[in-house]
């Protein structure tokens, strides 16, 4: 291993050893509300975030479950091409998100914002269409944690200067809550769409 991946490997350690995670449990409690009210999550950032929103959204649609309609409606706002390419070009690159959220988002839905920054205008406009329906947010932040970190409802903040550890981190608290929501599942506090519809 180089110097340079044992420094990285050192403070990626470092981050989440010092990190308090009640407010991630928070989120784990509100997503298992969402799931049991069959409400929604979307999920959104952009680069890697983007990324990792699909890659997330995954996990809570089908491997949290992974019993047919006993997932949880997750969607990643960063996931149609068509749909961000025609909204950034009509309207502006701020509103692929807060467009596609005023149009399926509900009152008592949740939006998960992963944001290395904290700063970009299509993730800030899209918490300020959350807080207008009532959605409930949160956030995954990285550096100071920018305006995200005020806007959010609730914010999971890493202070680490550096993109890769923070969508790293992105990565690590959503399969955290994912290995949570699957074990309550388990444990019979949540019911699937399919035995509940029985």
């Amino acid at each position: 291993m180089t110097d340079r991946m044992q420094e990285y490997s050192q403070r990626l350690i470092r981050v989440l050893a010092d990190t308090p995670w009640e407010v991630v449990n928070s989120l784990v409690v509100d997503l298992e509300k969402v799931w049991l009210e069959k409400r929604q999550l979307f999920i959104c950032g952009n680069g890697g975030s983007a990324g990792n929103a699909i890659h997330l959204a995954n996990d809570f649609v089908y491997g949290i479950a992974k019993c047919t309609g006993g997932g949880l409606r997750a969607t990643a706002l960063s996931a149609n091409p068509a749909v961000l390419t025609c909204l950034a070009n009509d309207l502006d690159y701020e509103s692929i998100y807060s467009e596609q959220l005023a149009l399926l988002g509900n009152a008592e839905d949740l939006l998960l914002i992963l944001s290395g920054s904290g700063n970009s205008g299509n993730v800030l406009q899209a918490l300020h269409v959350a807080q207008h329906l009532s959605i409930k947010s949160y956030a995954i932040l990285g550096y100071d944690g920018g305006l995200c970190k005020e806007l959010a409802d609730k914010a999971i903040h890493f202070p680490i200067n550096d993109m890769q550890i923070a969508e790293d981190l992105q990565l690590i608290v959503g399969h955290m809550v994912m290995q949570e929501l699957s074990a309550s599942r388990r444990d019979g506090r949540v019911v699937s769409q399919s035995q509940s519809s029985d």
